[in-house]
């Protein structure tokens, strides 16, 4: 005989329940906690099983070290500046040619070193390897930078090279004038030892990257393709080793680049008829405006956390964290949204969890008594992997939603193609294991760039590129990046030029070995 009464009936489904929603909470719980407490921290290659290839090792003398810091510090001197896509410091960069080819003559005189300037400034070198059968790689700087004033609050003159507690303070200390002065300075010792490689390789510095690099290294690319190059990879700037800048992480961490995110500029505009300010409409072309770009600030692109590669930078680095963030890092599968949420409190995080919109530059008005019948405003959006194009500027639509803003899309494109980054990804392994080699404690892991780089330029030349210099950040030098006291230890630029030293040599690595043992699917 059944109980009929409603009110029992009730209870019973209500225990159900209970029972199931805890029964399924104790499962995740169960599920999380093992994937936490079986997280294999050796993920990747073994190194104990590489073919040694660096047979030449780099240990410079007091006098050796000097010199080496200061042709670096003649580097930084030059004003290579990139003011616009049709304003460049040209003279500089004639300076600069001629300061490359005094500080390494054995590059510039070599046999096994072909050299071409691209577009009158750009440099183009192939370095020819013993085997031609090995597929070639490319190393990428530029040499421009963004402009900068003693004005805006330096403590040394951003040309001078000026040398305060063991740091070299000026513009292109870390973007990007180490990785240029770094793999030619790496090259001219092994060609001064006798180097010859067996894998041939390309060098290409650009010379306007700081402004799109339309004539530096799309015309290299451009040669490269008319020549029929293939290349295995391609390594440019982009990410670097980050010491306590990732929040609850135990150790610091390298980051290398495997995608970055699109890019985009909108214009907006109003047109309206003029008048007096005596006189003013209800709404004027600045106020309509306005508003349409506090509509695009006060409603975001959608998060977008777990659907690009910054899922991958945090699967890797699971195993560094402290507890409890490491549980949530070993279960993203669980806790991507959450995480998100967080991530995006924070603008330095934020752009890697959505496509950023940043308002620049707004213009309107002449006078101030005269009503303007125009305004405009430029919008500079960088696109999450998950995210096209298209797909931004039809939200943008949808967000102005007012048929009196004009929008043009100025010029842009979609985010770059995430290249491999597993156990069998030749590019990435070797650009790891030099890293390990040199910083033991350092936790590699795959990342995105939020900027760009010349490298995209390279997109139909190879499957893979990657974007990453052991330069060393501290909680606050990431802002230094095209900001105020740009600066990188005399030390941490000696072992940029070591970094690139045995990079080389490991490139020549034919093939990779097989690994010791499976990678953990986190």
């Amino acid at each position: 005989m059944t109980d009929s009464r409603p009110g029992i009936r009730i209870i019973r489904w209500l225990k159900i329940i209970v029972s199931v929603v805890f029964a399924t909470v104790f499962l995740l719980f169960t599920i999380a906690s093992i994937r936490t407490l079986s997280l294999d921290v050796n993920i990747g290659l073994q190194l104990a099983r590489w073919e040694k290839t660096n047979n030449l090792s780099l240990v410079l003398d007091g006098a050796q070290r000097e010199a080496l810091v200061a042709r670096f510090k003649d580097a930084i001197r030059v004003p290579t500046v990139s003011f616009s896509e049709t304003h460049s410091n040209t003279s500089a960069l004639l300076d600069f040619d001629t300061l490359l080819r005094r500080a390494f003559p054995t590059v510039f005189s070599s046999s096994l070193v072909q050299h071409e300037l691209v577009a009158n400034y750009s440099h183009l070198f192939w370095v020819r390897g013993s085997q031609p059968d090995l597929e070639p790689y490319l190393l990428l700087a530029h040499m421009d930078v963004v402009p900068a004033s003693e004005a805006d609050g330096w403590d040394a003159p951003p040309f001078s090279a000026q040398e305060i507690d063991g740091f070299i303070y000026g513009r292109g200390t870390i973007d990007d004038k180490c990785a240029v002065m770094g793999i030619l300075q790496a090259l001219e010792y092994l060609l001064i030892r006798g180097y010859a490689p067996r894998r041939g390789f390309y060098i290409g510095l650009g010379h306007d990257e700081e402004v799109s690099g339309y004539n530096g290294a799309v015309n290299m690319a451009r040669l490269l393709k008319q020549r029929g190059v293939q290349l295995l990879f391609v390594l440019d700037e982009g990410l670097a080793i980050l010491d306590g800048v990732i929040s609850g992480l135990d150790g610091p961490a390298a980051l290398i680049g495997v995608s970055e995110k699109g890019a985009a500029t909108v214009k907006l505009s109003v047109s309206t008829a003029p008048g007096h300010s005596s006189m003013p409409p209800r709404e004027t072309s600045i106020g309509i405006l306005a508003a349409a770009v506090k509509r695009l600030e006060d409603n975001p692109m959608p998060r977008l956390f777990g659907r690009g590669p910054e899922r991958a930078t945090f699967q890797h680095l699971a195993h560094k964290f402290r507890l409890p963030l490491k549980f949530v890092m070993s279960n993203l599968w669980l806790f991507s949204p959450l995480l998100g949420r967080v991530l995006e409190m924070k603008p330095e995080t934020n752009a890697f969890v959505r496509t950023t919109t940043a308002v620049t530059i707004f213009n309107s008005g002449v006078k101030v008594n005269v009503i303007p019948s125009y305004a405009e405003a430029y919008v500079n959006l960088r696109i999450h992997s998950a995210h096209l194009l298209q797909e931004v500027l039809d939200l943008i639509h949808l967000t102005v939603a007012d048929q009196r803003v004009k929008i043009d899309l100025v010029q842009g494109f979609d985010p770059l193609p995430v290249s491999s980054a597993d156990e069998k990804s030749f590019g990435f392994q070797i650009i790891k294991k030099t890293v390990l080699d040199m910083f033991p404690t350092v936790t590699v892991a795959p990342g995105i760039c939020v900027g760009n780089t010349d490298s995209r330029n390279f997109k139909d030349l190879t499957r893979d590129i990657y974007r990453f210099a052991p330069v060393w950040f501290k909680p606050g030098d990431p802002q230094r990046f095209h900001g105020i006291n740009e600066r990188i230890s005399k030390k941490n630029y000696e072992e940029l030029v070591v970094f690139y030293f045995n990079l080389i040599q490991n490139f020549d690595l034919q093939q990779l070995p097989e690994p010791h043992s499976s990678v953990h699917e986190l």
